[in-house]
């Protein structure tokens, strides 16, 4: 996939809309905000379990609030690059990694990606987005949700793992992992739009 972003329309020339004619150009700021860390680890996992799609390209590095993953004003990082970064560290081409089979009560606001590498550790990724009020929500926080995850037919771990990217993520220093202990159930806090991994080791 060589080209996916949340908005297509840019400026055509005089602050006017390039897909919108007439109209004038606003950034859509969901291409950096928690929106985006909900959004393209969404498309990353709907492309992935089709098996068909081996890579997936950001349209743009080095752009604005709603194409780029630096700023190119002043060459700050933005909330997608984190996200893009850390869906290329936690799931790289080299693991080896299978879909693992699994059911789920919420597939129409969480998307779910369990996969097992061939290290034998797991990794569930679970994306929340839920909108928050759906007549008047553009770029809003999302809505919160809690998710139970049962892991307890993957046999028995050493270490586990929880990183977040959403509202709270510090842009500038990224996200941090939370170390957990594995049991047979996961409780995961999401706070509206946001993606959290679970990595589970043996």
């Amino acid at each position: 996939m060589t080209e996916n972003n949340v908005n297509a329309d840019y400026d055509a020339g005089n602050g006017m809309s390039a897909c919108n004619p007439g109209q004038t150009f606003v950034t859509d700021l969901r291409g950096s905000s928690p929106f985006f860390a909900a959004w393209r680890p969404y498309v990353f996992s709907q492309f992935g379990k089709t098996g068909l799609v081996p890579m997936l390209y950001h349209w743009d590095y080095d752009a604005d609030a709603q194409f780029g993953e630096v700023n190119y004003n002043n060459g700050a990082l933005q909330l997608s690059y984190w996200v893009d970064y850390e869906l290329g560290q936690i799931f790289p081409p080299t693991a080896g990694s299978q879909l693992l089979p699994y059911t789920a009560t919420d597939d129409a606001e969480l998307e779910t990606l369990p996969v097992v590498n061939s290290d034998g550790s797991v990794v569930v990724m679970v994306a929340n987005h839920a909108v928050n009020n759906p007549a008047t929500d553009n770029n809003g926080p999302g809505a919160p949700r809690t998710v139970l995850l049962d892991v307890s037919a993957l046999g028995n771990f050493s270490s586990g793992s929880l990183l977040t990217i959403d509202l709270n993520t510090n842009v500038t220093t990224g996200p941090v992992a939370a170390t957990v202990t594995p049991t047979p159930q996961v409780t995961i806090p999401m706070n509206g739009y946001g993606v959290t991994f679970l990595t589970l080791t043996p």
